[in-house]
């Protein structure tokens, strides 16, 4: 087919996966603008000559999603809608030489750390002095702050430090610097994120600074709400309680992937803890931090896991009340140590116990939420959707967590501003509120 004629070079960027994907993403693009380059994060426009595809590597349906993206976008370039097509991320530094064969019409792959090659492919500069500089595609009000790249942890299951490398933490007078330009363009809620939060601070500093680094954003004019995301329940550091507890600023929230609870999983899983230290870890959390929303994720179906185990993991469940709660299948990635093992539960069987999962946490979420009926909170609105305003209370995130539901024919907040929510209904994921002064 014949190819279209393009004007100028205008590049469209597709995000696959995580925040921590997306942070990349948005780094990327604000080089791209830096180097006067026309950039657009999931156009559906249709009149950009060069697409990137920023890849997820994580678990099966993630890579199967991002193969399809890609075959898609090979499609339109034979078409001759596109000129162009680079793929980079999780999937493309994991999987690079099968890519490469199976895909030849894919102009060129990059790893997760190709980000000055890519730049150069694209006709562009790598400009290290753009520190903070990126161009955010979340609404205008919060953002993501990656605090580090890459892990060291081993667990047995997973593969991200095959596609991101070791730890590394970024300098906390970085991060500073980052949040000061995000709160100059309107920032007020900050989630931080990366592979370990805990660990941050380990190999640069030779300690933990996790509670240091909150404190320093915190002072930062504008900023308002700091979440936190991704911590890694072992050695956890307890001053990071006092900085939730003490500090307005930090949001009660903390998420923590605990993964499972069965001791005979989690030595396999390489998870370095037990039952026991899990369950006085969450007691730890309550009893400093009253009021705490904990967030956690499972895995259900991994190598040897009975129904003797599934039901200690719904106990457990049933036990601790997570305020919020997501739960994975396990995946059999290449290359990990759990890979040895043999993949022994049947993926319907995978598939039930996750709705099991999710069937009482659904019951535990509705309870707690009627707890919160006839509460006032403080309410930050990120969007309008037909007659209603959706918004967060500190104890939830974007995309993942509760959201606050105002009827716009009754009710006038702005977006991207706080305002004080009577609750007045709650059902198992959402809660229903009216403005008041």
């Amino acid at each position: 087919m014949r190819t279209r004629k393009f004007k100028k070079n205008k590049i469209n960027v597709i995000t696959l996966g995580c925040s921590k994907n997306l942070y990349d993403s948005e780094v990327l693009m604000g080089q791209l603008k830096a180097n006067k380059i026309a950039v657009e994060h999931q156009s559906e426009k249709d009149d950009s000559n060069i697409v990137v595809v920023n890849t997820c590597g994580f678990i099966d349906n993630a890579k199967e999603e991002s193969v399809n993206t890609i075959l898609e976008q090979i499609r339109r370039k034979e078409n001759g809608e596109i000129e162009k097509l680079f793929v980079t991320g999780c999937l493309s530094e994991r999987y690079k030489p099968d890519l490469e064969k199976e895909m030849p019409n894919v102009d060129e792959f990059f790893g997760t750390r190709d980000l000055p090659r890519l730049l150069k492919s694209l006709g562009a500069d790598y400009k290290h002095e753009l520190v903070g500089e990126r161009l955010t595609t979340t609404p205008t009000h919060y953002a993501y702050l990656k605090i580090s790249e890459g892990c060291d942890r081993k667990c047995s299951f997973c593969a991200i430090p095959l596609m991101r490398g070791g730890h590394k933490t970024t300098p906390i007078e970085d991060l500073v610097l980052e949040a000061e330009k995000l709160a100059v363009k309107g920032v007020k809620e900050l989630i931080l994120i990366a592979q370990d939060l805990t660990y941050y601070g380990l190999d640069l500093y030779k300690e933990r600074k996790l509670a240091e680094l909150m404190t320093k954003l915190s002072e930062v004019e504008g900023i308002e709400w700091i979440r936190i995301h991704y911590a890694f329940p072992t050695a956890f550091p307890v001053d990071v309680l006092e900085v939730i507890k003490n500090n307005p600023k930090i949001c009660t929230y903390l998420d923590i992937p605990l993964q499972h609870v069965s001791d005979n999983l989690l030595k396999s899983m390489r998870r370095g803890t037990t039952m026991k230290k899990t369950m006085d870890l969450i007691k730890k959390f309550r009893e400093n931090v009253p009021g705490i929303t904990i967030r956690t994720s499972l895995i259900v179906g991994y190598p040897g896991e009975t129904e003797k185990e599934f039901q200690e993991l719904l106990d457990f469940v049933q036990h601790s009340k997570f305020d919020r709660l997501g739960v994975f299948t396990y995946s059999h990635e290449e290359n990990t140590h759990a890979y040895n093992l043999e993949d022994d539960v049947p993926q319907d069987v995978k598939h039930q116990r996750a709705e099991d999962v999710m069937d009482l946490q659904s019951s535990i979420s509705y309870d707690m939420n009627q707890e919160r009926v006839g509460k006032t909170y403080k309410v930050l609105f990120d969007r309008k959707e037909g007659d209603f305003f959706i918004g967060r209370t500190e104890f939830d995130s974007p995309d993942v967590d509760n959201e606050v539901i105002v009827n716009a024919k009754e009710f006038y907040v702005r977006i991207g501003d706080f305002a004080n929510i009577k609750i007045t209904k709650a059902d198992h994921y959402d809660l229903y509120g009216e403005v008041v002064s």
